[in-house]
């Protein structure tokens, strides 16, 4: 176990909130036992008591009680997780990461998960003083992820992404024959208790506004695949939009078509077919940015299967 220690908050970290601070500091600790320390007091900043949503400014000072160290490591991700994402990673610069996110890594730790993608990369690159999320990517989706790596740029992510200033498409396989014209859902969602307690999304008139535009690519008859363009970033756009439209996507525990899914499962497919192909941003720090990512080995191999069968 490490003793206490006094951290002072440099200036690129200002604005960041305390309970992030908290995540970099004590690498591989769940975020549930940083709101812990933070409720009991542990954690001070100048002295006080501080809540998890508290930003710090430039020349805190940050008291951070003793860890202890194996509860760190047991939790921390294996070097082949960080493997895996170094070699993820499509395009860095000096102020973003785009990371082709695989499908089952969720984009940060909490609620039983031990660490994302967030927390594997602040280990990644240590000499990083500054990483964040600037949107979030659904645990079994893969594909484009994009991350700030200062909090100015990460501010101006966040007004782009909220303006609908960021291209972002998707590519995914839909059950059913969703015909060959282009598609355009405006249908508010709203979160909503689900099956075990899990948060699912309805669309419903008192919700927020989600728009989602489906571009037909090629029909297998049972199957429809679809170029997907998100205009808003709601929680389960796609997948709330495409079980609304009556096409949900392909091996979707949440929304889909489980018959469907059994028939798939046969094929060889055993994650969502859900894909951030691309995403294409200009903010002032850092100019033009387009990614694209192919699909991931098991979904190609399963439209190289259907392809055959057609």
């Amino acid at each position: 176990m490490s003793g206490v220690s006094i951290e002072t908050v440099p200036a690129e970290l200002a604005g960041q909130r305390i309970d992030n601070f908290l995540l970099r500091h004590l690498k591989g600790v769940p975020r549930t036992r940083i709101y812990r320390l933070l409720r009991r007091g542990e954690v001070r900043v100048n002295g006080g008591r501080v809540k998890p949503t508290r930003r710090l400014e430039a020349g805190d000072q940050v008291r951070i009680p003793p860890v202890r160290r194996s509860d760190a490591e047991a939790i921390a991700p294996s070097g082949r997780v960080l493997e895996r994402l170094e070699a993820a990673i499509c395009h860095e610069d000096a102020r973003t990461l785009v990371l082709d996110k695989p499908s089952g890594l969720a984009v940060h730790g909490g609620s039983g998960i031990a660490y994302g993608v967030i927390e594997a990369l602040r280990q990644l690159r240590p000499d990083c003083p500054f990483l964040d999320l600037a949107h979030r990517l659904d645990r079994d989706t893969s594909g484009c992820l994009v991350i700030a790596k200062r909090r100015s740029t990460l501010r101006e992510l966040h007004a782009a992404f909220r303006e609908g200033e960021v291209d972002k498409q998707y590519l995914a396989l839909l059950h059913g024959d969703a015909g060959t014209a282009e598609r355009r859902v405006d249908a508010p969602l709203r979160a909503e208790a689900g099956p075990g307690g899990d948060r699912i999304m309805r669309v419903h008139a008192s919700g927020q506004s989600a728009r989602t535009r489906f571009v037909p690519l090629r029909s297998y008859g049972k199957y429809t695949l679809v170029r997907a363009h998100l205009y808003t970033g709601r929680m389960h756009q796609i997948r709330a939009h495409a079980a609304h439209i009556g096409h949900p996507v392909a091996m979707d525990a949440r929304y889909g078509d489980h018959e469907g899914d059994r028939r798939l499962r046969r094929l060889g497919l055993t994650r969502l077919f859900l894909h951030a192909e691309r995403v294409a941003f200009d903010v002032p720090s850092t100019g033009p940015v387009t990614v694209t990512t192919a699909l991931p080995t098991a979904l190609s191999r399963l439209m190289e299967t259907l392809d055959d069968a057609g």
